[in-house]
C-alpha cells in the first residue's frame, strides 16, 4: 500500500468538512473523488500530499514515498516549457539528475506529452497545453502518487480525451487519486470512485470501477437504508404503544428492552438525518412561456470571421421545442461567438438569424461579471423587497435562497466571496426567474457539484422549450443533446446526431497520425524519395488481407450503423431511467465504439502497404 488515511477529520471555523474519513491509495489504482461542493474534496487531496494537515487522524506513507499534487490552476516561474519541466527535474535531484542530465529528462517528458519543441513560450500557451506542461513538470520527478484537483478545468472536449487516455497510459507502478465533476470522465478514467458526503455514516461511500458502476452502489446503499428505516420505524411503533400502556404495563419489562427502545429511536432519527442530508441539491426549475411555435430561431447561411480565421461558414439551422443542441469545438473555434450570433447579441458577416415573434430568450453566461461581487448574496437573489415572484407566486427571498442551498445566514456574504459553484447557483437562482422558449447555457456545468449537475440535467430534460448549450460535459449530452453542432478545422460546421459521431469526425478529419518512435523522429515514408528507397519497404499484402482490405469500408459502416443504434438505444428516457439497463447498453455502446476505431486503424494500416 502507498498511502492509507484512517479517521481524517479538518474544520474551517465553525464548520465541519469532513470527520472519521478513511481510505487507501495502492499502485495502479485511478482513484476518483467526488463530492458535493463544500464537502472538502480538495482539501482531503491537500492532506494526502501533505500541505495540509487533519484535525484528527493520520496519514501513512510508504518511506520515501514521491507524491506529487496538481492544484486547479497551473502557475508557472518560467518563459519556456523547457525552462519550467528542467527546473522541476533538477529540484527532484537523484534519479533525475542536475545540468544536462535534467534537461535531457525534461527534453523527454516533454515530448512524450506532445510537445514538438522545448522553447514553447508559457505565457502563450492554451488550458490545454498548460495542463500538459504541469504533467510533465510533475512526471519528470518520477512520481509514484499524482493527485490531480479538477484536472478538466479549462480544458476542451479534446483536451479531455487526450488526459483521459493519458492516465489509463500510465505505468501500473504509479496510483493517481483525483478530484473531478465531470462524469464521463470519471467512468473513463477512474477504476474505483469514493463520495466524500455527510449523507453517510462513515462520511464516505466507496465502489469499485467507474462512475455507472458507482451510481449502481449508491442506489443499493440507500435502498438498504430505506429497509433499515421502515424496519426501525415499526419497532419504533411497537415500542411507543408498549410505553403508553402506561406504568403497571412497563414494570413487566426489563430495564434492558427500555434502553433497547431508546437505543432504536437514536439509530432511526440518524437515519433520518442521513436522508435529509442526501435529499438537498439545487432545486433548478426554469420556466416556460408555453409557446405552441413550432420553429422558435431559424438560422441560414451563417458565418463569422475573425481576422483571416474562418470561425463558422454555411451553417442552416433550425431550432424548435424539444430540441436540446449541443455546440462543440476546441477552445477557440467560435462556440461562444456562434451562441452571440444566434441571441442577436453578435451580428453575422453573412446569412441571417429569424425569431419568431416575441421570442423570450434567457441566456446563462460563463462569464462571472453578470454578478455585481459587492453587492450581498440576498441583494443577487432579491434586487427589491423580500420576496421573489416564481410562477406567479411569491417566495421569500430566504426560502429561495434555501432552495439553492444556501442558509439564511449566508445571505448577508458578498457576492465575491462565495465560491465558483457557488456563484453559479446564483446565476441559475436569477435564470429560473425568467419565462422562455429557449434557454441558452455557455458551459453551465463550470463548477457545479453533481448533485446539482443531475437536478440541472433533469430540469432542461423536462424544460418545454428548446436548450442550446455549449459544454464538455459528455455525461449530460449524451442524456440530454437531441442533435450536436460540431466546429471543425476551416470553418467548417456540421450538424451531427451525437457527440461521439462528431468525435469520429474530428478522428477522420486530422487524418492518419504517423507513429513518433521514442527517439522523438519520424518515420519515413516510402515515398520520402531516395534517401527513403534503401531502406526495407513494408511486406506486401497478403491474398486474405487484401481481400479484408477490400471490405473494410462496407465493415466500417455496418460498425458504425450498429454503434448508432446502441446510441439511440442509449438515448431512450425507458432505458436512461433504468440505471442497470443503461449501464448496460452504454458497456455494450463503448465496445462498439472501440471496435469501430480498430477498424479505423487496421484500414490505415493496410492502406499503408497496398
Amino acid at each position: 500500500m502507498l498511502l492509507t488515511a484512517s479517521d481524517l477529520e479538518k474544520t474551517f471555523g465553525s464548520r465541519t468538512l469532513f470527520t472519521g474519513v478513511g481510505l487507501t491509495l495502492a499502485a495502479g489504482e485511478r482513484l476518483g473523488v467526488i463530492g458535493p461542493n463544500g464537502s472538502g474534496k480538495s482539501t482531503l487531496l491537500k492532506i494526502l500530499a501533505g500541505l495540509e494537515t487533519p484535525d484528527e487522524g493520520e496519514v501513512i506513507r510508504r518511506r520515501g514515498l514521491r507524491c506529487v499534487y496538481l492544484g486547479q490552476s497551473d502557475h508557472f516561474g518560467h518563459d519556456t516549457a523547457m525552462e519550467v519541466v528542467a527546473a522541476s527535474a533538477r529540484r527532484a535531484g537523484g534519479a533525475a539528475g542536475t545540468g544536462p542530465d535534467a534537461e535531457a529528462r525534461a527534453a523527454r517528458e516533454l515530448s512524450r506529452l506532445g510537445f514538438d519543441g522545448v522553447t514553447h513560450e508559457v505565457d502563450r500557451m492554451s488550458g490545454g497545453w498548460r495542463k500538459r506542461l504541469s504533467l510533465a513538470r510533475a512526471l519528470v520527478t518520477d512520481p509514484e502518487v499524482l493527485l490531480l484537483d479538477e484536472p478538466t478545468n479549462h480544458l476542451d472536449l479534446q483536451g479531455v480525451l487526450w488526459l483521459e487516455k493519458f492516465l489509463r497510459g500510465l505505468p501500473p507502478t504509479v496510483a493517481v487519486a483525483l478530484v473531478s465533476h465531470d462524469r464521463a470522465f470519471l467512468e473513463g478514467a477512474a477504476n474505483r470512485i469514493i463520495e466524500l458526503s455527510p449523507a453517510y455514516a462513515g462520511g464516505t461511500l466507496e465502489s469499485e470501477g467507474g462512475y455507472q458502476k458507482f451510481l449502481e452502489r449508491r442506489e443499493q446503499h440507500f435502498a438498504t437504508l430505506e429497509q433499515q428505516r421502515s424496519s426501525l420505524a415499526n419497532k419504533v411503533r411497537t415500542d411507543t404503544a408498549w410505553a403508553r400502556q402506561g406504568v403497571q404495563g412497563r414494570q413487566t419489562r426489563n430495564k434492558t428492552q427500555v434502553e433497547a427502545g431508546a437505543q432504536r429511536r437514536a439509530q432511526l432519527q440518524a437515519i433520518d438525518r442521513l436522508r435529509q442530508t442526501a435529499g438537498q441539491s439545487a432545486a433548478v426549475g426554469f420556466e416556460a412561456t408555453q409557446r405552441k411555435t413550432n420553429r422558435l430561431l431559424v438560422g441560414h447561411n451563417l458565418s463569422k470571421r475573425y481576422g483571416d480565421r474562418t470561425l463558422f461558414a454555411g451553417l442552416d439551422l433550425v431550432v424548435s421545442p424539444g430540441d436540446r443542441l449541443g455546440l462543440l469545438g476546441p477552445n477557440g473555434s467560435g462556440k461562444t461567438t456562434l451562441l452571440s450570433v444566434l441571441t442577436g447579441r453578435l451580428e453575422p458577416d453573412t446569412g441571417t438569424v429569424k425569431e419568431a415573434q416575441d421570442l423570450r430568450t434567457v441566456y446563462f453566461t460563463q462569464a462571472r461579471e453578470a454578478l455585481d461581487p459587492t453587492h450581498a448574496l440576498r441583494e443577487a437573489l432579491c434586487p427589491a423587497g423580500d420576496a421573489v415572484l416564481f410562477r406567479g407566486q411569491p417566495v421569500h427571498v430566504a426560502a429561495w435562497a434555501e432552495r439553492f442551498l444556501f442558509s439564511k445566514e449566508k445571505l448577508k456574504v458578498s457576492v465575491g466571496d462565495l465560491s465558483g459553484g457557488e456563484q453559479a447557483r446564483v446565476l441559475l437562482a436569477r435564470l429560473m426567474l425568467q419565462p422562455a422558449d429557449v434557454i441558452v447555457l455557455d458551459e453551465p456545468t463550470n463548477d457545479l457539484d453533481i448533485p446539482s449537475l443531475e437536478i440541472l440535467e433533469e430540469q432542461l430534460a423536462g424544460f418545454p422549450g428548446a436548450v442550446v448549450l455549449v459544454t464538455h460535459d459528455r455525461f449530460l449530452l449524451q442524456r440530454l443533446a437531441t442533435s450536436v453542432i460540431g466546429l471543425l478545422p476551416g470553418g467548417e460546421a456540421r450538424v451531427f446526431a451525437t457527440h461521439d459521431q462528431y468525435l469520429r469526425a474530428t478522428e477522420r478529419a486530422d487524418g492518419p497520425r504517423t507513429a513518433v518512435p521514442r527517439g522523438g523522429k519520424q518515420r519515413r515514408s516510402a515515398d520520402s524519395g531516395a534517401a527513403g528507397a534503401s531502406e526495407p519497404g513494408p511486406a506486401k499484402l497478403t491474398f486474405k488481407e487484401k481481400h479484408e482490405l477490400d471490405h473494410m469500408e462496407d465493415a466500417i459502416l455496418h460498425a458504425e450503423e450498429q454503434v448508432a443504434a446502441l446510441e439511440a438505444l442509449a438515448a431512450e428516457p425507458g432505458v436512461v431511467a433504468d440505471h442497470r439497463k443503461h449501464a448496460a447498453v452504454c458497456e455494450q455502446l463503448g465496445i462498439g465504439q472501440r471496435h469501430v476505431e480498430h477498424l479505423y486503424a487496421r484500414w490505415e494500416a493496410l492502406s499503408a502497404r497496398a
